[in-house]
């Protein structure tokens, strides 16, 4: 894709999960032991779902949330298939298959499972003769799934986590008491990673366009994909941009009401897969870079960072600012100033999901926010980006986005 976002982790692949799947099937509630030296038990949840078949494969995601009144480290959840599934890779997880039988175990960065939290992990699989019914049971740390909840201690209630809301004209920062320590934390870690004096964050792409973002898709997958999906995307972009940036209309001399994001580009290997004739979008065929279709590098902000668009054919108002990357049979994403990657079929088949978890994730790499791999903010254990560990935005998520806008707004004069 080019040079990466300086310094930058989150432009690594970001195993996130596929949250809000197509085909969603609740497995049974657990009561299990929590540590096996220990006497006290608590109650779990968890949710199989499919996100992902096509003949012979598929992708699969699994929340588990422990219900109980005491942590449990580390974590481990076993099932049985039943159907001859073979699990073959794993993201925030690492997974073991022998015979029918498939464990789970968590890695460094989530394999605390403190109370309350919920831990998410995915993994890809093949299937034989077309049989893919969902585990019947579950166990965690041994013990069966039952769905009881064990009584927690009486404790202080936690300060409340608040979400931001807009308020035109204010102008000073004012998280909630709880998250002033872990945002401080987490602005210390961003000044020690990035080059601030970067140009190319997705700050300054909507900033150049006065609030626009442009798209151009690389569909890297030998599946045809009809208008009615083509202009199916092109709304979720939308949607999951409002996701993030509806919480910062009116704050603190953010100018805009709306990030307006417009699909402008299409690539392909062949133009037989795109099933439709109408030219509402560039349609670029067999130019292959990095193994994928590439939309024209004239037209792409990405490779002329100076705003020079003298070369691509539509001229400036053709260009686009990101790529959506979609993949056939990729599990997990990245993302980065250039765009987001992810699995086609994921996408696709989320179309219908209210937030895409993984294109969040990733989406917010684009504008500065870090992965949190090998540590955690004071008093935080499950948020977006912080991989596997929530498929919603969250307070936190969007206080993060808030300071990037905080720390840069004085460059465009704000």
């Amino acid at each position: 894709m080019g040079p990466a976002l300086p310094k930058i982790r989150g432009r690594r692949l970001g195993m996130v999960l596929a949250g809000m799947a197509a085909v969603a099937i609740a497995a049974s509630l657990a009561s299990f032991a929590m540590n096996p030296a220990s006497a006290q038990t608590a109650g779990c949840d968890v949710e199989y779902r499919l996100t992902a078949q096509w003949p012979g494969g598929y992708n699969a995601d699994v929340e588990v949330t422990n219900l109980g009144a005491a942590a449990v480290d580390p974590w481990r959840l076993e099932w049985d298939y039943a159907g001859g599934q073979k699990v073959t890779n794993a993201w925030n997880a690492t997974a073991t298959q022998s015979g029918a039988h498939v464990t789970a175990v968590g890695v460094e960065y989530n394999r605390r499972l403190a109370t309350g939290a919920t831990v998410s992990f995915g993994f890809s699989g093949t299937t034989s003769g077309g049989q893919n019914a969902a585990p019947a049971s579950f166990k965690l740390n041994g013990v069966q799934c039952t769905g009881a909840v064990q009584p927690t201690p009486t404790s202080a209630s936690p300060t409340p986590t608040a979400t931001p809301t807009g308020n035109p004209g204010q102008d000073e920062w004012n998280p909630p008491a709880n998250l002033v320590q872990p945002l401080g934390e987490v602005w210390d870690h961003v000044e020690d990673t990035y080059d601030l004096n970067f140009r190319n964050f997705g700050w300054d792409q909507v900033m150049a366009t006065g609030g626009t973002i442009s798209y151009c898709v690389r569909w890297d997958s030998q599946n045809t994909v009809t208008a009615q999906t083509r202009d199916r995307i092109a709304a979720k972009l939308q949607d999951q941009y409002d996701r993030w940036f509806d919480q910062m209309a009116g704050w603190n001399e953010w100018p805009f009401d709306r990030i307006e994001v417009n699909v402008v580009g299409w690539a392909a290997y062949d133009r037989d897969l795109l099933q439709w004739s109408d030219d509402s979008v560039d349609v670029y065929i067999g130019d292959i870079r990095e193994d994928a279709p590439q939309c024209a590098e004239e037209c792409g902000r990405f490779f002329h960072q100076d705003g020079n668009y003298s070369q691509c054919p539509g001229g400036a108002a053709r260009h686009y600012d990101q790529s959506l990357w979609l993949t056939q049979g990729m599990g997990g994403g990245a993302g980065g100033d250039w765009g987001q990657r992810m699995g086609q079929e994921y996408f696709v088949n989320a179309l219908d999901s209210a937030q895409i978890h993984i294109y969040l994730h990733e989406l917010g790499h684009t504008f500065g926010l870090d992965d949190f791999y090998d540590w955690t903010p004071t008093g935080q254990c499950c948020f977006i980006m912080k991989a596997g560990s929530s498929s919603t935005i969250t307070a936190f998520d969007q206080w993060m986005l808030r300071d990037w806008w905080r720390h840069l707004k004085s460059r465009y004069g704000y």
